[in-house]
């Protein structure tokens, strides 16, 4: 006799890229990295990673931003102009969550600074969320030279949606999850983590690790 699997729930990713790259000088969502942008890398992540819908949220240059990138086709894309991306990272986060499609049950939070970030990390961090049932999910690097670096995607069940509705400024959904660490799986990998590339001198050092890989 055979069973059926349950089928896994709708999961939505939300790319955060409105910033306005003040400490880079110019929109570090279209620097170009391994022969793409570095957002069209999140977003190229996202698609092969298997989610039902990519909610893109952009802010300063948006106009700029959404015509320079390819949206995937594999699955629905809606892009989303935060209108207040001046306020900080706390409004992009909660306007694509509150663009989510109705059906998610959870969203996959992905940042556009954050290219190397790969599909198999996504997959392996939904799969350990789900497989959990806690309220959210985190990869957390274990580095060769020691210490432990937490980073995204963050998986945030919708039940942890409306406490993003607390934050401000350039809070994130760290400081929601450092007040409720009993919602939080924390999934191991090892290895460097992905940069954050903020200004000049990341940018170069991403390239240049590129080049020797």
């Amino acid at each position: 006799m055979t069973t059926s699997r349950s089928p896994r729930p709708f999961l939505s990713a939300v790319v955060l890229a409105a910033g306005g790259s003040l400490r880079m000088g110019r929109p570090k969502q279209l620097l170009p990295l391994r022969g793409r942008a570095l957002l069209q890398h999140a977003l190229d992540a996202a698609a092969a990673a298997g989610l039902d819908e990519i909610v893109l949220v952009l802010g300063h240059a948006a106009d700029t931003i959404r015509t320079a990138v390819r949206l995937p086709r594999r699955i629905p894309v809606q892009v989303v102009v935060n209108q207040a991306w001046r306020a900080g990272q706390s409004m992009s986060l909660r306007a694509g969550l509150h663009s989510t499609d109705a059906r998610a049950a959870a969203a996959v939070v992905l940042l556009a600074d954050q290219p190397g970030v790969p599909s198999l990390v996504i997959e392996h961090v939904i799969e350990a969320f789900l497989a959990s049932g806690q309220v959210a999910a985190r990869p957390v690097w274990y580095p060769a030279g020691g210490g432990r670096v937490p980073g995204h995607p963050v998986v945030l069940a919708r039940d942890a949606w409306a406490a993003m509705d607390g934050l401000r400024g350039d809070e994130g959904a760290r400081a929601v999850l450092a007040a409720h660490p009993d919602w939080l799986l924390e999934i191991a990998i090892a290895g460097e983590p992905p940069r954050d590339i903020d200004d000049e001198d990341d940018y170069r050092q991403a390239v240049a690790a590129a080049g020797r890989a």
